[in-house]
């Protein structure tokens, strides 16, 4: 799909059914409202082909006919319209779902090599002074006194005992990090210093008191709050907790994800044949929710057997099962009936977004959700990004993005209705949009940096757009799969 020019240059086959009827204008000069099938059909909620209405009925005379089959289709896709929830809500409503006190994670203590990636749960206080001695902080020589200096013999390594105290006029060769003799005035540099036919020192440049000396709790003191519980434990987080006395930490654990992976037409492997596609989502979906702070504890095909996504379901020890396709009212689409079998509470049933409109997101349980994917690829990551990343964000206890905007190089096709989500890159202070972001397409997103937030009707040239990032884009491959 283009992301350039305006709706008139827009082939129809470039949109969705939905917008192409949307933009058939009537007698006084009003877009009509979309016909066909209900938009959750259009949108893929299955994995299979959806059901279009045939060329024909997206006419004028027969999308304007009264008593046309396409009028009451109209009517219900207005009403389906009407109960999808906005895309801002809906991100809301994931987020707040899993505040719950129920939904919380219990901190588990986790030794520093399992920590990366993790929240903690409480605040990091040390647990020694830093440094927790004297210490040098260059190679040279420990001196007492005004120069010159007569030098020891043996010099002061690091991780060595507290050496002999120096007397006036007295210096010692010392490493970096090793403890400073007592008495000591200043740390001489080596290249600060030289030596004299005597063996005597003297100092090449003017020397002040303590020079070159890391005082006992220059940067803390034992007890000291070094961060606050709610800190995402980074590289940098690990060396501060080791260096303070920590071999353990309390965090918040990670989300336990089981994916579930519906459709009879899916292949595991080879090429598309006879009406089989392959199943992109299974090989998709794991990274990006470890990129999002899960844990996936499980990938299950079902393909479209309603009592095995019924067995599945019911028996997830999972904080949040993942499915794909089935979310519309197709033949095979056994999401909501499960759910409704489960008495599940569903809080976001379909969204105003394109692509991953027939996205859903319920309550199984007090502690349990469920998130239910479109089947098309992109759809799928747009429901990740709309309902997965904020309930994983919450129960995780990770710290919200900053949201932040950047101007369109190029004008971004909009949807008439519903928020619209296209791949872009980024190119200094602009967002680029990038082609073939249909609901069933990944080569836009594989090349994105981030997905830009098109409002109802599109973005001209120049606007503001919000972003949402990529995991990968800016932290690189291994640091986001933690």
């Amino acid at each position: 799909m283009t992301t350039r020019g305006t709706r008139q240059g827009l082939d129809a086959e470039d949109l969705d059914v939905e917008e192409a009827l949307a933009l058939v204008k009537d007698g006084n000069g009003t877009a009509r409202p979309a016909g066909g099938h209900s938009p959750a059909q259009r949108e893929g909620g299955g994995h299979g082909t959806p059901s279009f209405p045939s060329r024909s009925s997206s006419s004028p005379s027969s999308a304007s006919s009264p008593s046309s089959p396409e009028a009451g289709h109209r009517g219900e896709a207005a009403e389906h319209r009407h109960r999808a929830t906005s895309w801002p809500e809906a991100r809301t409503i994931a987020a707040r779902a899993a505040r719950s006190g129920a939904a919380r994670l219990a901190p588990v203590s986790v030794t520093l090599g399992d920590a990366l990636g993790l929240v903690l749960a409480a605040p990091l206080t040390a647990l020694t002074d830093l440094p927790s001695f004297d210490a040098s902080a260059m190679d040279g020589w420990a001196v007492a006194g005004p120069g010159p200096w007569q030098v020891r013999e043996e010099g002061v390594l690091a991780g060595s005992a507290t050496p002999a105290p120096l007397a006036d006029g007295e210096a010692v060769r010392i490493a970096t990090g090793a403890r400073i003799p007592p008495d000591t005035t200043a740390v001489l540099r080596s290249e600060h210093g030289r030596t004299d036919d005597n063996g005597r020192l003297h100092p090449t440049r003017e020397m002040q008191h303590g020079q070159d000396i890391r005082p006992r709790g220059q940067e803390c003191r034992n007890g000291d709050q070094l961060l606050r519980a709610g800190a995402v434990v980074t590289p940098a987080v690990l060396g501060l907790a080791a260096a303070a006395g920590y071999d353990t930490l309390a965090a918040v654990p990670r989300p336990r994800v089981e994916v579930l992976v519906l459709g009879d037409e899916l292949l595991t492997e080879g090429r598309p044949h006879d009406g089989l596609i392959r199943d992109a989502l299974g090989p998709m979906l794991p990274p990006w929710l470890r990129a999002l702070g899960a844990e996936v504890i499980s990938v299950r095909r079902l393909g479209d057997d309603a009592r095995a996504l019924h067995k599945a379901i019911s028996a997830s020890g999972a904080d949040l099962v993942v499915t794909t396709g089935g979310t519309a009212s197709g033949p095979v689409d056994h999401v909501h009936p499960i759910l409704r079998r489960l008495d599940a509470e569903l809080l976001v049933d379909g969204v105003k977004v394109r692509p991953g409109h027939p996205m859903l997101l319920a309550r199984l349980k007090e502690d349990q959700y469920l998130v239910g994917l479109p089947g098309n690829p992109l759809a799928a990551v747009s429901g990740l990004l709309t309902l997965a990343e904020p309930l994983l964000r919450t129960l995780a206890a990770r710290p919200a993005p900053e949201r932040y905007e950047l101007p369109l190089r190029q004008s971004a096709h909009g949807h008439p209705y519903d928020t619209r989500l296209i791949p872009v890159v980024l190119r200094g202070d602009h967002a680029v949009p990038l082609h073939y972001y249909g609901p069933a397409m990944l080569r836009g997103i594989a090349a994105a940096d981030a997905l830009a937030v098109v409002p109802p009707g599109g973005a001209r040239a120049g606007q503001q757009a919000e972003l949402l990032d990529l995991p990968w884009a800016s932290a690189g491959i291994d640091a986001c799969f933690t």
